[in-house]
């Protein structure tokens, strides 16, 4: 689950970490009266949607009086702000955080997240604040500094002490800059998120050190502990199909590409978009109906990849364990006739009572192109589709 800036910083100063004094506006109005409220020379007036690089797309501005915040929150709300991670469709602006201008001096990168690798979290920091992390690894790995946080133990204070030398901060911004990250280090473990970017880290002109902006996702398995959180949710930053996914607790993620997959468990549905990419084709997603789906489910998943316009054709690709290949291919006709489907559908089903779901398919009077093993169900999808 993502969040907003200005939602993270809200939490972040529940866990002591220092955060710009800022206020949310929906309004140009709102957004003058925020900058007075807030009394500094400058304000910054930052788009809040879920995605980096809002600086570079034109969503964050500094203002110098109150009427030019005004002026730039016009600008800035309803916009449809483009950046690298929203897509060439890009995300319409609905909110913006007014918040204090502060004296920079040196922009750093904090961040927290799972090391997949050795199954524990790391802590990174970097002196190349302000940029994409991504482009520092790419570019200058060795700027990424590095400590693993031991579980039930935490950041401790000499690995803090060790990063925060490592950025070359003055020894007498050691002790603030090691605090810092031992709190940001408790708050990731006790808010249950799966990363915690703070880019940039900022130092004052007067020695000052504050997370000046904020990206915070939470692991949804963890919600029930956090009855909070989904009052963070903002659906309009989520795309229509995935939301209607999780009401049927479908895991379902819209792709670019054209070829519809509905796969049982996660890493069958990763194979097979990995295999229609090698046969020259795009998946339009991944869905996985889980390996216990019911009849109902698979009808819900069906619908669900249907209403996505750019599909050109689907690929069924079901390793029938706990789950029947039967009862998946009763879903699909089923799902099938009710919505008159009329792209092409090519199955590949394998496993419990196989025989008789693809008796089900074959005599269902749909055309279903059926398929003998992945990459088989792989070319015929990427033809199919043209």
């Amino acid at each position: 689950m993502k969040i907003h800036e200005y939602q993270a910083k809200e939490l972040l100063k529940k866990y002591d970490v220092f955060v710009p004094r800022g206020i949310v506006a929906t309004s140009a109005d709102e957004a003058e009266a925020a900058a007075r409220e807030l009394g500094t020379d400058v304000v910054v007036v930052k788009a809040q949607i879920h995605a980096g690089g809002r600086g570079k797309g034109g969503g964050v501005k500094l203002a110098k009086s109150p009427e030019e915040a005004r002026q730039l929150a016009e600008q800035i709300l309803g916009m449809n702000l483009v950046t690298h991670q929203t897509g060439p469709e890009g995300r319409e602006v609905k909110t913006v955080l007014i918040e204090e201008g502060l004296p920079i001096d040196k922009e750093f990168y904090l961040g927290i997240t799972l090391d997949r690798a050795t199954g524990k979290n790391v802590f990174m920091a970097s002196s190349e604040g302000g940029t994409e992390i991504e482009e520092v690894a790419a570019a200058t790995p060795e700027k990424i500094l590095k400590e693993t946080i031991e579980p039930g133990i935490g950041l401790q204070p000499f690995q803090a002490r060790k990063l925060a030398f490592g950025l070359g901060l003055e020894k007498d911004l050691i002790g603030q800059a090691a605090k810092f990250m031992i709190k940001l280090s408790q708050a990731f473990e006790k808010m249950d998120a799966t990363i915690v970017e703070i880019n940039p880290f900022l130092k004052t002109t007067d020695g000052r050190l504050i997370a000046l902006d904020a990206k915070v996702n939470f692991d949804g398995n963890a919600m029930f502990r956090h009855k909070d959180y989904p009052e963070l949710r903002d659906l309009n930053e989520e795309e229509p199909l995935e939301i209607e996914a999780s009401k049927f607790d479908l895991s379902y993620i819209k792709l670019d590409g054209n070829i519809g997959c509905m796969v049982n468990g996660a890493g069958l549905a990763m194979a097979t978009m990995d295999i229609i990419k090698h046969e020259g084709g795009e998946p339009a997603n991944f869905l996985d109906v889980g390996g216990g789906a019911s009849q109902e489910r698979v009808e819900n998943a069906f619908r669900i990849l249907l209403a996505d316009e750019a599909v050109e054709a689907v690929l069924i690709n079901i390793f029938g364990g706990i789950v029947r290949c039967d009862m998946v291919a009763r879903g699909v006709v089923e799902a099938a006739k009710n919505l008159g489907v009329s792209i092409p559908i090519v199955a590949r089903l394998e496993g419990t009572n196989v025989e008789e779901g693809r008796r089900v398919l074959d005599e269902s009077g749909i055309n279903i192109i059926s398929a003998q093993g992945m990459q088989d169900a792989a070319q015929k999808a990427v033809g199919a589709a043209g």
